[in-house]
Parts: C-alpha cells; structure tokens; sequence
C-alpha cells in the first residue's frame, strides 16, 4: 500500500498535470463506487488548488452487470435524458474531467453480446457531442487508475486478494513515478524525452509506418496528411496543457485512413466492455479491414468492428518501446491505460482531431479529405513486442529505422 503521502501526491499529479485544473474551474470526477476514497481525495486536493466546485459522477460496475443481465434490450437503447442534460452542463461550464479507470476485467462476463452492443451504440451515439469535446481537447482531461480487488486479482492471480491489491498499488505507485523524492518534477523530465522524440517525427514527416515482427505482425500504416506526432502533453483549446493518460509513454498521431496494408496480430489482451478479447488478428487492404479472427472473445471483437462503418479503420498510431516503466514491470494488468502504454498499439475507429495541423478548425469533410477517420469508437489494441521493428517511410521511398527490437533508435 503507498503511503499517505504518495497517495497526496498521486491526487496532486491528477489534479495539476494531468486534467491541470486552473483556479476557479468546475471539476468532474468520474469512478466507480469502489474507488470513493481516493476519489476524495483528488476532491479535496482540487479544492485546495483553488476549485470553484467538484463533481462526483458515480458509476457501479456490479448493478451495470445485474442491469445487462435483467434489463430489456430495449431499455438499454434508451439513455436518460438527466445524463445528456448532465453532460450539456459540462461542456458549458468547461469543467475539467478527471476518471479513474479500475474495475474488473472480466464484469461482463457471460452476458449477452448483443445486450452490450446496443448499449454502447447508444451511449456512443447520445454522447457524441461530450466525446467530441475531449476528442478535440475543448475539455481538458485526465484518466489515472487505483487498483480493485476484482482486477489485483486478475492480475496477481492465486494471490491472497490483500496481497494482490498490495501489489497493484506497488506496481502503480513506481509506475506514477510517485517513489521519486519530486514527482511532479520527475513527470516534467519524462514529458521533455516524449516531446523530443516527437519533434524528431514530425521533422521527417514521414509517409508511412511499416511494422514487423516474428508473431505475424506485417502493416504499413499511411500517415493522414498534415499528420503531427504528439506526446505526454497536450494543448487544450484554452491554451492550457494537460497530460491526457497518466501513465503515459506513448507518441501518437493519425494513420491515413485509406492508406493501411497488411496483418496486424495483438501482442497483449484486450479488454473492451466487460469481456478480454486475445489471440487476434486483423488483415487490413486500403485502410479497411477486410478479414479478422480471434481465439478467445470473437463476438466481442465482432461487436467493435460491426459498431459503425468507420471502425472498420483506424484511428491512433502510437509507437513505445519496451524498457517502458510498464513493459520492464513485466505484468499483464487487463487494463488498457497501462498496457497500452507497455507496447505500440493502434486503435479502431476515430482519430483525434489533434493530430492533423488545424484539425479543430476543420469540418467534418475536411478532416476526411486529410485521411481522418471518424467513428463512434476509439478502441486502442496493443501491437507492440519484444522484437518488433518499425520503420519510417519517407515521401520519396527512403526509410529510417525507427525502432529494432522492440526499443526506439532515435
């Protein structure tokens, strides 16, 4: 277990460096009922930086299972209007957003595929204009994670469930860099390396990204034009940075929609509403899937890319190497904010606006035309292994070695 001290400090970066509440700001705090005291905290740590109001938007993982299991299909078609009128007051009043992101892994085990489906499409659907509000960094936001008995478990399988989340919060605890005498100052540090390696991306402009390794990973990712690299660190709309993922190590930006050739096998599990999705592979001609299969969760896979047209493209490109903090800790955690930030990963569906120069200024048809894709889904999969090599193609054919087994060069 950290100390009260590391736990201060971990409320602290949440609310200062990562959603990077200005004085006078609305908060949301967004969790599960299990995580309710560390969700106090950051409350208490926002109010002390000066917040005008924190709210608590609560959720419950184990009544959204008993509801999956007993709700109507119908019933969860529909959304409450009180929760669209909730997220229309957000967005007016530009609050900033802070989730932890903790549960289990597994919640939605055995429910029916389709109850899940239909309630995510329409949860996507009544929230698109929320979604584009983060998407396009018009909120400033942030998503950290404290460890539930549920997924320590999972994660630490065989342990004794107080050991395991022990464990968790040690593991974390290094991950946040919160054993560092400063850890506010140790963040800045690894935010200036990110930022630096994706100055180095965005000078070459390359073309396209190829991809390979010894599991059956072959994919050449087209760049959507006027494409930037991002890191760590991102720029709201109010000219105020924030640092999105917490952890993060990762350097993204757009692939071209039209423009993705190749087979793409996952390196890690993917866990996606409820269910783990692994041992998947997806084969990808002129930026479509064209054919996908999966060992263990095909109908939640078949969920995702059946959602809309767009998901059947990709939306992130992310490159990170594997002596990552993550990575070296050698564990699996079932948990896409980390084990994202463990391997290079894509995801299914939309970009973010960000990610081509003026993107926020563009229509909808202007983003298209830059190779943007749009999508209700932004579904991060993790493609990144230990001898994976990556390369940079740049506009006239020549390339550069980006990464060779599995670690950057540059």
């Amino acid at each position: 277990m950290l100390s009260q001290k590391q736990l201060e400090n971990f409320a602290e970066l949440a609310v200062r460096v990562g959603a990077n509440m200005q004085q006078g700001q609305e908060v949301v705090i967004r969790c599960d009922v299990q995580c309710a005291d560390f969700a106090h905290l950051i409350a208490q740590k926002a109010y002390e930086f000066g917040a005008k109001r924190v709210h608590m938007q609560w959720r419950d993982e184990v009544l959204g299972r008993i509801e999956m299991l007993n709700a109507s299909e119908e019933t969860l078609s529909q959304v409450p209007e009180y929760l669209l009128a909730q997220s229309d007051y957000y967005i007016k009043h530009n609050v900033c957003l802070i989730s932890i992101s903790a549960g289990d892994p597994n919640i939605l085990k055995g429910c029916d595929p389709n109850k899940i489906k239909t309630s995510n499409l329409a949860n996507m659907q009544a929230n698109k204009e929320f979604r584009n509000a983060t998407m396009s960094n018009l909120l400033r936001w942030t998503i950290v994670s404290i460890p539930t008995r549920a997924w320590a478990q999972q994660v630490f399988a065989g342990e004794d469930p107080d050991v395991a989340v022990d464990k968790m919060w040690n593991a974390i605890g290094r991950i946040m860099r919160l054993d560092a005498d400063n850890p506010t100052e140790a963040w800045r540090k690894h935010i200036d390396t990110l930022h630096r390696r994706a100055r180095f991306l965005n000078e070459h402009n390359f073309e396209y990204i190829h991809l390979t390794n010894a599991h059956g990973t072959d994919l050449r990712v087209g760049l959507a034009t006027d494409h930037q690299w991002i890191a760590a660190e991102e720029m709201g709309q109010d000219g105020i940075p924030f640092t999105a993922n917490m952890p993060t190590e990762e350097i993204f930006t757009a692939p071209h929609n039209r423009k993705i050739d190749g087979k793409v096998v996952n390196a890690l599990p993917l866990v996606n509403s409820g269910n783990v999705i692994d041992g998947f592979e997806i084969v990808f001609r002129e930026g479509r899937v064209v054919d996908y299969q999966a060992k263990v969760g095909y109908d939640a896979l078949k969920n995702i890319l059946t959602t809309d047209d767009g998901v059947l493209s990709l939306g992130e490109i992310a490159l990170i190497g594997k002596h990552s903090p993550i990575a070296e800790s050698g564990i699996l955690f079932y948990n896409t904010l980390f084990d994202e930030n463990a391997s290079c990963h894509l995801a299914f569906g939309a970009s973010y606006p960000t990610t081509v120069k003026g993107g926020n200024e563009m229509t909808d048809e202007q983003l298209a035309a830059h190779g943007m894709n749009q999508s209700l889904q932004h579904v991060d999969f993790m493609v990144g292994t230990k001898d994976i090599d990556i390369d940079g193609i740049a506009y006239d054919g020549s390339v550069t070695p980006l990464f060779r087994d599995g670690e950057w060069v540059i």
